[in-house]
């Protein structure tokens, strides 16, 4: 582990000597993550894109990716864009990105079960904002949204979450 790490410890998220609140699947944490399960998978992940609304907030980042209405993340296992970004109209069974609440203002993208998705094995694993302190997710993680903006603004591609 290094000080870039994201590790997840039993007080919070540890980044760059600070631990930040945050929370997990309402599943708990598992080695055998399965889609909606709302399980938190256990294992080295990469950090690998950012997305971001830039109706709602500056570029966090160099390298964040403006996300906009159209945009969405398929979840449907039986496609051959399951877990990926995609872009509206699709027929299967998919999350929008952009959301009207904030949740996706500001989302960490996971190399969880991708690039090549195994169907079932889960999709969308993310890091974005909470709904409020300690309210779990459906397998993804969630911090305030100021220490979000702050891990954003100092992460880079590189980055890995760890969770054991």
């Amino acid at each position: 582990m290094t000080p870039h790490d994201l590790v997840l410890t039993p007080r919070g998220l540890r980044f760059q000597g600070r631990i930040f609140p945050c929370s997990i699947g309402k599943g708990g944490l598992s080695d055998a993550k399965r889609e909606g399960d709302g399980a938190t998978p256990r294992g080295v992940h990469r950090i690998v894109g950012m997305l971001y609304r830039p109706d709602r907030m500056a570029r966090p980042a160099d390298w964040a990716t403006p996300i906009g209405p159209l945009d969405l993340w398929s979840d449907d296992v039986s496609s051959p864009v399951y877990n990926h970004k995609i872009s509206a109209p699709y027929e299967g069974s998919h999350e929008a990105l952009s959301r009207a609440d904030p949740l996706y203002d500001l989302v960490l993208v996971t190399d969880w079960n991708w690039p090549v998705a195994v169907p079932g094995k889960g999709s969308a694993i993310f890091i974005h904002q909470w709904r409020r302190p300690g309210y779990p997710t459906e397998g993804c993680l969630a911090l305030d949204r100021m220490h979000l903006r702050h891990v954003a603004q100092r992460i880079t591609p590189a980055t890995r979450l760890i969770i054991l």
